[in-house]
Order: C-alpha cells, then structure tokens, then sequence
C-alpha cells in the first residue's frame, strides 16, 4: 500500500495491509500508536517488488534492532533519511531499483554491522561517503546506474568490492589517488 512508509510522518490508519505473491502482511495499529513501540522489530519482511510507494520516513531510525529493511524493486522515492544511520544491528539495507534521489548520507557510515548496501539504479546524486569504507563487515556494495560523482574509494571494506558495482555513473570518477590528491567532496 502506498502508506506503508509515509503514515508515519502523520495521521496513521488502524491496519496496514500489504498483498505480495499471495502473501498478506497484516499489521494492526493501537489507537495512538508511536512507531518507538515497535523498536523490538528486526526485520519488516521482504518487501522487495511489493509495488509499494511513498517515502521512507525518519522514524525508521528508531527501529534499532531491525537487521533488515528489504524495499527493492518498488517505487519509493524521495531521500535516504540521515537517521537510518542510527540502525546501528542492520546487516542488509536493499533499496535498489527504486526513485530515491538526493546523496547517500555519510551516517550509513556507523551501520558497523552492514554486510549489503545496494542502492544500484535510483536517481542519487553526490559523492560516495567516505564513512562506508570503515564499515569492515560489507561484503556488498553497489551504487550503478545513478549520477554519482568524484572518486570511488578503494580503502577499508571497498579494496574488493568490483568496479563494475559503480558502473553507469557519469560523473563518477576512477578510483582514488591514496596520498596524491585530496578527496573532493564538491563535486
């Protein structure tokens, strides 16, 4: 449903029902129902291809012992919240092939348990945070078909990750220089 995500920014219905693959999500909210009573929540299903839309709201940055946030393949937009940096047990955070726009916040860069960020073919724009390179748990990482733009890292958890990951990036630049030009965060 399109007010999965956004109900929280203001009034929210009674129940949010979602339909995928014959599956129904059901989810029944208590008269004045704050999202911090739902902090025991680790994970919000795969909601991947669920044709969801709307936007992802802050107050998902309370959620802090979720470990997956699975929205994939649906038609989010709008930006990535700074606050989702504070979902501190998260280990996948899957938002490719959606309408996200904006940069990727540098506060993803303390998800010290991140093993998969992929935000591949959305519409972002900026640098890559060179806070993600200290996350040494990420396996995964893949920012293609985007608009990024300056140097991609190649320090800390990026040294394996492929370049083919940061593909169709026009005005993303080969990897950086260590030492022999500063990082350029202007671009």
């Amino acid at each position: 449903m399109a007010t999965l995500f956004t109900c929280f920014a203001g009034a929210c219905p009674t129940r949010i029902t979602c339909f995928r693959a014959g599956i129904r999500i059901s989810l029944t909210l208590a008269p004045g129902f704050t999202l911090p009573a739902t902090k025991t929540v680790k994970s919000l299903a795969d909601l991947g291809n669920s044709n969801l839309s709307g936007h992802l709201v802050p107050e998902l940055g309370k959620l802090e012992h979720l470990q997956y946030l699975e929205l994939y393949k649906n038609n989010i937009q709008g930006k990535i919240p700074a606050e989702l940096g504070n979902l501190k047990n998260l280990k996948s955070l899957d938002l490719y092939n959606n309408n996200i726009s904006g940069t990727i916040p540098p506060s993803l860069g303390n998800l010290k348990s991140l093993v998969f960020l992929r935000l591949n073919d959305n519409r972002l724009t900026g640098p890559i945070p060179r806070t993600l390179t200290g996350i040494s748990s990420l396996k995964v990482f893949d920012v293609s078909n985007n608009n990024l733009c300056g140097p991609i890292p190649i320090t800390g958890s990026f040294e394996h990750i492929p370049l083919d990951n940061f593909e169709n990036n026009p005005r993303l630049e080969g990897p950086e220089l260590q030492g022999l030009a500063g990082y350029d965060t202007s671009c």
